[in-house]
């Protein structure tokens, strides 16, 4: 079986799945609720390319605006990549399902990459129908796809059909959401790393029925009192960071096996982390320095562009030396990430480049919220996490046992 292992535990997620796995019901309802939204979502698909037109991709309603495919250059794309890219989050939510499917191993990774090819098969299709339906410049923020329908002759109806498939897709999304975040904070409250009156588990249901509580009555109060635009950014900002941080752990973690100077099973010394840990710092350097030419030097020099291209060729370089120099140390047996180290550089890379094109605002509100969460780690998680109490170097360890009684 596989897991995901919280930084800080010792426990994993299937360990709290093989306690709360009762979720026969709620996979139903999901799978109903997906089928219908799915179902929507074609429509709308259909929709758009019937009744749209292409001359909309390139003309803007208002000529004072700027026209052609890329009426905010390739600047603007990113921008908007960067702000779009919350739709990539919860597919980790397929992770946390492990002991729900017969051959994890197989179906867990054939979920997590399916899930991603058709769903930004389906996020492209919708762009382009909604872009057909209407110029760029004439599209409601507010409610684009009911919008464009709103007030034209005979096909008022559709945009109520629209509304309340997207009011559906929320609750589809929140109940998914719900899922898998409800199992996060049981592991983590039985290490003790959250309170452990999370880690508590309903003898009837089987399920984290105090996380599911904390979790509803927090998502609830945020949506009451914080403005969409904010929730939206800082959403962004910490996908984009956490899914950097994955990128180079995928790399630590194939070509260093354990700490530094300790022996595997077979008797030899595992390899130096040092050279892993200098490509990955430098690497992120390369990227960073792109970032930071793409935003701040001007546009049309030949400068920017010689810069970009050193910036890029170093990468390139950096990568194929890192490659060639640094022989990997852990082959997974079953399945893992092709095409290493490429792959997840290139995903460092993006993340890097994707983080530099939000507001400042943003980082603002991260930087707090992150200061806020390594306080509590460092003044009360780390002194109660049951990980201290095996080392013996810390009391206060809340332990539980396999039962997730608290």
């Amino acid at each position: 079986m596989v897991g995901a292992h919280i930084p800080g535990t010792s426990m994993t997620l299937f360990s709290c799945l093989r306690c709360d796995g009762s979720t026969k019901e709620s996979s139903k309802v999901n799978m109903v609720l997906t089928a219908v939204h799915v179902a929507f979502i074609l429509f709308i698909i259909v929709m758009g390319f019937w009744r749209g037109d292409a001359r909309n991709l390139t003309h803007p309603a208002d000529p004072a605006h700027p026209g052609g495919f890329f009426p905010n250059g390739v600047g603007g794309v990113f921008s908007g990549a960067a702000m779009v890219y919350l739709s990539y989050i919860g597919y980790d939510a397929v992770s946390t399902m492990a002991e729900e499917v017969e051959r994890p191993a197989r179906d867990i990774p054939i979920g997590v990459s399916g899930s991603v090819i058709i769903v930004t098969v389906l996020y492209c299709l919708m762009a382009a129908s909604m872009s057909m339906l209407l110029p760029y410049d004439a599209i409601d923020t507010e409610a684009p796809f009911s919008g464009a329908f709103r007030g034209s002759d005979g096909w008022g109806w559709v945009s109520n059909v629209i509304g309340a498939g997207a009011s559906l897709g929320i609750l589809t999304s929140l109940m998914v959401a719900m899922l898998g975040q409800a199992r996060y904070l049981c592991v983590i409250g039985r290490s003790g790393v959250m309170p452990a009156w999370l880690a508590k588990v309903h003898p009837k249901t089987a399920t984290p029925v105090n996380a599911s509580a904390f979790l509803g009555l927090l998502t609830a109060a945020l949506a009451l009192f914080t403005e969409l635009d904010i929730l939206l950014n800082l959403v962004c900002i910490g996908t984009l960071f956490v899914f950097y941080m994955v990128s180079n752990a995928v790399v630590y973690r194939r070509y260093v096996v354990g700490p530094t100077g300790s022996s595997t099973e077979s008797g030899d010394r595992q390899p130096s982390a040092w050279p892993t840990l200098a490509f990955l710092l430098a690497f992120s350097l390369i990227a960073l320095s792109f970032t930071l030419v793409w935003k701040l030097a001007p546009e049309g020099g030949r400068t920017r562009v010689g810069l970009l291209s050193a910036c890029g060729a170093a990468a390139v370089a950096t990568v194929g030396a890192f490659q060639a120099l640094v022989p990997q140390a852990h082959t997974p047996e079953l399945w893992g990430v092709p095409g290493m180290p490429w792959v997840p550089a290139a995903s460092v890379f993006l993340n890097v480049f994707l983080l530099g094109s939000l507001d400042r605002p943003s980082y603002v509100r991260f930087g707090f919220f992150s200061a806020a969460a390594v306080l509590v780690y460092v003044l009360y998680s780390v002194h109660a996490s049951y990980d201290a109490e095996e080392s013996a170097t810390l009391d206060g360890a809340k332990v539980q046992d396999e039962a997730c009684r608290v």
